[in-house]
This record gives structure tokens, C-alpha cells and sequence, in this order.
């Protein structure tokens, strides 16, 4: 999914953009939460490679590296979330990536790092606030 123009964000010239990789992990054929927090995040304005669905967490640490992403989100979490997500975590730890935020939409966990997890009702725009907190000038492309 691509939105405006990468110079600008919000009307704001200048800014870059945080890059999202959205994934659905699952194998439930059920991926309209998932187009809808992809959509939400590029409505808010930032730049969203949609990964697809039946993601491995593999796959998904390999698509955040390709991306260069600064997140990565799973917004549609299986009843394993919390070992999915720490694997995720520790995939992409293995790859060198330390700055990236994960983030599911789902139940609540204790996770590791730079992780959290919404509940499943989570309008797009609060997830992208908090984005932009964590996220924040960390963005260096």
C-alpha cells in the first residue's frame, strides 16, 4: 500500500515517514483487520508494505529487514501471540535489528522490547500516535 508523497506527512514538509511492515501471522484466511489497520496507518500518513498473510515469523523478520522498516505489526494474532511475537522479537534481534517496534492487535501479554499489543477494537489512528512516539526522530531515511 503506498499513500502520499514521502516528503510529506500530515501536510508537513520535510518529515520522513515512518515505514510500517503489516503481516497476518495466521492461517484463518481472515485478514480484514489486518487491511484495516494497513489502511488506517497509511491514511495517518505513514508508509505501509502489507506483507500478506500466512506469515512466518521468518518471513516477516525477513520482510522488515528487506523494508527497512521502523515497526512491524500483526494485527490479527493467533491464540500462540505472545511466543509468536517474542520469536519475532528475537528474529529480528538475531539479524541486528534492535531499533524496530513490534506491535499485534489482540490479547494483552507481558512481551519483550519494543513490544505491545492492542486490543483487537483499536481504532488505526491510536496505533499510529503511538507509533509516532516510539518511533518518534529515530526515522533516518
Amino acid at each position: 500500500m503506498t499513500g502520499p508523497d514521502p516528503a510529506v506527512e500530515g501536510g508537513r514538509v520535510g518529515e520522513e515517514r515512518i515505514r510500517v511492515v503489516v503481516a497476518a501471522p495466521g492461517d484463518d484466511g481472515e485478514d480484514r483487520a489486518t487491511v484495516t489497520v494497513a489502511r488506517g496507518l497509511r491514511d495517518a500518513g505513514m508508509e505501509v508494505v502489507y506483507a500478506g498473510r500466512r506469515q512466518s515469523p521468518e518471513q516477516i523478520a525477513d520482510t522488515v529487514v528487506q523494508e527497512d522498516a521502523d515497526a512491524v505489526g500483526l494485527p490479527v494474532l493467533p491464540a500462540d501471540a505472545t511466543e509468536l511475537l517474542a520469536r519475532l522479537a528475537a528474529l529480528l534481534d538475531e539479524r541486528g535489528v534492535d531499533d524496530v517496534v513490534v506491535f499485534g492487535c489482540g490479547s494483552d501479554a507481558g512481551l519483550p522490547g519494543l513490544t505491545r499489543v492492542f486490543p483487537a477494537d483499536t481504532a488505526p489512528d491510536e496505533i499510529a500516535a503511538w507509533l509516532r512516539a516510539e518511533v518518534g526522530g529515530a526515522v533516518s531515511r
